[in-house]
């Protein structure tokens, strides 16, 4: 005769070898700011051991050093106000007018494919074709045709970023459950209807991925216009900087505009966030 205990064990290991448990490789129960002070660290020596062995020329390849000490320089000029604030604020509002623009043109074209036959059958291919071609080619033409004031810097950053906001609306739109399109329509809810208070909650996490892809792009459009169209942001000062020689500057300046953009890009993730609060990023989910 069994006792009650051992059948209670019994129970409790089957139940224990029925029950699927996800593990977690060691890698992704790192730290955040460890696995980041890691590849930090990693990069930095490996840089360093590079310029020291003397693999690469030093006017090609500054020290990790000689590109800290010229950012600090470059960072007290900021901060006192001189010509390289005003270089950098040209390049923001470059930036910004350029995505708010593409938002505007990338949304509404996003929304005629994903809304419209006729817009996925005429007007996607035409925006496919345009993406493919070589957008640096077009800085000239934005030059001729808007001058070279900051309208044309403008131009090509807001063209850059526009095409994945119009992919990632309209994936977004068509994102949406058919039952639930067949509920509205039951309901007898009209297009627009349809279209603000469904498909757009639901294709939100799409939109964004767009956004945040446009919020990447939007600083490469602005600083090529200022590398081939002229003008007086900080693609100007890295253009003299490099036919001076003088790569630490240019690496200390393209390592400001990175911040700039990173700063846009956690704007629109934080602003992700707030909006599309249901929604779990599977990526960094172990995060600490």
């Amino acid at each position: 005769m069994t006792d009650a205990p051992t059948n209670q064990r019994l129970e409790t290991g089957a139940a224990d070898d029925t029950v699927w448990v996800q593990e977690v490789a060691f890698i992704d129960s790192v730290p955040r700011w460890i696995a980041m002070t890691f590849v930090f660290v990693v990069f930095i020596g490996t840089w360093d051991l590079v310029t020291r062995m003397g693999l690469v020329s030093p006017i090609i390849l500054p020290t990790p050093w000689e590109t800290f000490g010229d950012m600090i320089f470059v960072g007290n000029n900021l901060l006192s106000g001189d010509y390289m604030l005003v270089a950098l604020w040209i390049t923001v509002k470059e930036v910004i007018y350029g995505f708010a623009l593409a938002i505007a043109i990338g949304f509404s074209l996003g929304v005629l494919v994903g809304e419209t036959a006729f817009g996925e059958k005429a007007v996607m291919p035409y925006l496919v074709a345009i993406d493919t071609m070589p957008k640096v080619a077009f800085a000239p033409l934005f030059v001729a045709w808007l001058g070279f004031g900051i309208e044309s810097k403008v131009a090509l950053a807001a063209f850059i970023a526009t095409f994945p906001i119009v992919v990632g609306t309209a994936a977004g739109l068509h994102s949406a459950d058919e039952n639930a399109r067949m509920l509205f329509k039951t309901m007898g809810a009209s297009r627009m209807q349809t279209l603000i208070k469904m498909k757009l909650p639901t294709g939100l996490p799409q939109i964004f991925t767009g956004l945040k892809i446009g919020a990447v792009g939007v600083m490469a459009g602005a600083i090529t216009g200022e590398f081939l169209g002229g003008g007086k942001g900080f693609g100007e000062l890295i253009r003299v900087a490099a036919s001076q020689l003088n790569t630490p500057r240019v690496f200390s300046l393209i390592l400001y505009l990175s911040l700039v953009g990173l700063v846009l890009y956690l704007i629109v993730q934080w602003t992700q966030r707030k909006v599309v609060f249901w929604q779990k990023e599977s990526v960094g989910a172990h995060d600490n």
